[in-house]
């Protein structure tokens, strides 16, 4: 059996603008072309305090408005809403987990990206917005696979696939109907996907998600909420998406436990990791299951440092059979 490869995070990047090379969300937002995009972005358009054209990030509906100019504008996408509530994520941030697991999967394939149907992946919690397998297709050509316990998530996902001639028939959103579980149900017998990717709830409960909201809230908005009003979440969000038993430690913990049945059948499982703290529980759970290759790959968006950790169980003789039949460029 080959060594264990562990790679730790680097130090904490200072550069605000150090997205992915190729994320194009790069620059400040160019509002009036966004708004040529999406038209209805234009109302939400208001000088900041700065003299620059922006949007209120604390309203909702100015949020999932300049979600919907960004996937038309950069990704080709002509039709797609969220219903309330649901999270409506910030577009550069996941642009940027898409683009380094390109990144990860050329690493595997003596530096060239694979790109195509040939390649699929499965988007654990993909929720209503259905953001990761949109870009990762428009950018990348890839097959996604959405799985999520809630039937509106699902059944938005599928609105937004069967409005779109670019998603039919290379995106596809199945219920899973046993929330204890993440693959089993989900993951067709003897199915290959090359990457799973997932964005875990990162908090315990929803007494700790509201602290951490009316925190967050104070920050957006300058001042605290006035007369003892409730936050509104800006980037929304429901129970599933947001807090589970044991919070993000312990949900990449039983992910990567389950997916040790799944070992032959998947090249790269991964997951965003939000709190450094958090690593130390997911190296040891994936000591114990015998990963054969480890990864945490860093990424930062203004002053916020994330992370994926990325674990692989092939053998030698079965990469090679992966790079050979699967990703011929």
């Amino acid at each position: 059996m080959a060594a264990l490869k562990n790679q730790q995070p680097k130090g904490r990047r200072t550069n605000k603008l150090e997205l992915h090379p190729r994320n194009p969300h790069q620059a400040r937002y160019d509002f009036s072309l966004l708004a040529d995009s999406c038209p209805e972005l234009s109302r939400f358009i208001k000088p900041n305090q700065y003299g620059n054209e922006s949007v209120d990030f604390a309203n909702p509906d100015a949020v999932k408005t300049l979600n919907r100019a960004l996937l038309s504008h950069f990704y080709g996408v002509s039709f797609w809403d969220i219903p309330p509530g649901y999270l409506c994520p910030p577009i550069p941030g996941r642009a940027d987990y898409i683009h380094y697991l390109a990144d990860l999967l050329a690493s595997s394939n003596n530096g060239v990206i694979p790109r195509g149907k040939s390649v699929r992946a499965l988007d654990i919690g993909v929720g209503a917005n259905c953001v990761y397998p949109i870009i990762g297709h428009q950018e990348y050509g890839w097959q996604f696979v959405g799985s999520d316990v809630n039937p509106v998530a699902i059944a938005t996902c599928d609105t937004i696939i069967k409005s779109n001639a670019c998603l039919k028939g290379v995106v596809s959103a199945r219920l899973q109907s046993n929330a204890a579980k993440l693959f089993d149900g989900i993951w067709l017998p003897k199915e290959r996907f090359d990457l799973v990717l997932c964005n875990p709830p990162f908090h315990t409960s929803e007494a700790v998600m509201q602290s951490e909201s009316k925190r967050k809230w104070r920050g957006v908005k300058g001042k605290a909420e006035k007369n003892n009003q409730k936050p509104v979440l800006n980037f929304g969000g429901t129970a599933a998406e947001l807090w589970c038993d044991g919070g993000e430690a312990g949900f990449v913990s039983r992910m990567i436990k389950e997916s040790l049945q799944y070992a032959d059948n998947c090249f790269w499982f991964t997951s965003l990791v939000a709190r450094q703290s958090n690593l130390e529980v997911i190296y040891r759970t994936l000591k114990e299951v015998g990963a054969r290759q480890i990864k945490t790959i860093e990424m930062a968006q203004g002053q916020k440092v994330s992370r994926f950790v990325a674990w692989s169980f092939l053998q030698d003789n079965q990469i090679d059979y992966w790079q050979d039949n699967y990703w011929q460029h």
